[in-house]
């Protein structure tokens, strides 16, 4: 009897230690351009304070939605300063956006004789380009962007395949689906994808900086000293040479 008891004892309070350590969890809302960054920066978050990270990636445009439909996020790492402003002016965040990095376009193609430039997307040989869909993600707005820079938007859109988000935009590259697309730089210099394929970095004047913004939630207000550690965290130096490892500008 008095090791059953023993063993009720001991299952409750495992039990109690799981609940606590899921309290503590930051449910971290991350735009998927940032998906593979998020991974080390989170990594090192948590070997510094012990506070685990729980990433929930899509584009930015679907995580604001879910935002404000009540998800309990306690950050957002958006791919653009439009949708933390946007929910900051509606009352959902407990301070104004902070640029924390600034994205950059690259064009990216699996198959082995394609050189991906500006100038290929209108040969024969292309006959798909993939870009996320530009209402609801950064990147994607900003291929559009470039396409119409170079006049050329016209004569390709029946060419274009739109990806859900950046994850979904990389699929389709990576599966051969769409011969070539454009992506964020810091997806090809990831560790799971360096190497793979051929790219082409964009230049940054043909389209509208990708400021990338992160807000602090207010959902749940019992973590928000451990939601600012992890602001502050993303503002820091090491933060900062993380993010430039994967191909994004920052302030110094």
């Amino acid at each position: 009897m008095q090791k059953i008891r023993f063993l009720i004892f001991i299952g409750t309070l495992l039990i109690i230690a799981c609940a606590q350590q899921q309290s503590n969890t930051l449910h971290i809302a991350v735009a998927s351009n940032m998906q593979f960054a998020m991974k080390e920066l989170s990594k090192e978050f948590t070997h510094q304070t012990g506070i685990e990270c729980d990433l929930i990636i899509s584009s930015s445009g679907k995580l604001t939605a879910q935002i404000k439909e009540g998800a309990p996020f306690d950050i957002f790492v958006s791919a653009n300063m439009k949708y933390p402003n946007e929910l900051f002016k509606s009352g959902y965040t407990t301070n104004k956006p902070k640029v924390y990095a600034y994205g950059k376009l690259v064009m990216w193609s699996m198959i082995d004789d394609i050189n991906p430039s500006i100038d290929i997307l209108k040969s024969s040989k292309i006959k798909h380009i993939a870009i996320a869909n530009p209402k609801t993600a950064p990147y994607g707005n900003a291929a559009i962007e470039v396409l119409k820079q170079h006049d050329i938007y016209e004569d390709i859109k029946d060419k274009l395949v739109f990806g859900e988000s950046i994850s979904q935009t990389n699929q389709f590259i990576i599966s051969k689906s769409a011969e070539i697309g454009f992506t964020s730089k810091s997806i090809v210099l990831s560790p799971e994808i360096k190497g793979k394929g051929n790219w082409t970095d964009i230049n940054t004047t043909q389209y509208s900086p990708v400021n990338q913004g992160v807000v602090i939630l207010k959902s749940n207000p019992s973590k928000q000293a451990n939601a600012k550690a992890f602001y502050d965290f993303l503002l820091s130096v090491n933060a900062k040479k993380i993010l430039e490892n994967y191909g994004y500008s920052v302030k110094r």
